[in-house]
């Protein structure tokens, strides 16, 4: 198991909302979590086997930008 950590531009509630169902389907996510209080608003994402890459597409269509950190 990996922890992968995001800079992202998911900054409330609605935001969260939005991207939820496109991570929650995303196989090979453990679990994941968006910091809101964190100025980078940090995405902790916990997967076996998905590169950071598979993780910023899976944000991306929701339509919110991921940047590994």
């Amino acid at each position: 198991m990996k922890t992968l950590k995001f800079k992202t531009n998911i900054n409330c509630g609605n935001c969260l909302a939005k991207v939820t169902p496109k991570l929650n389907e995303q196989t090979g996510i453990e679990s994941w979590s968006v910091d809101l209080q964190d100025p980078d608003r940090t995405l902790t994402v916990e997967t076996a086997d998905l590169e950071p890459e598979d993780i910023k597409k899976a944000v991306l269509k929701a339509g919110f930008i991921a940047n590994p950190k």
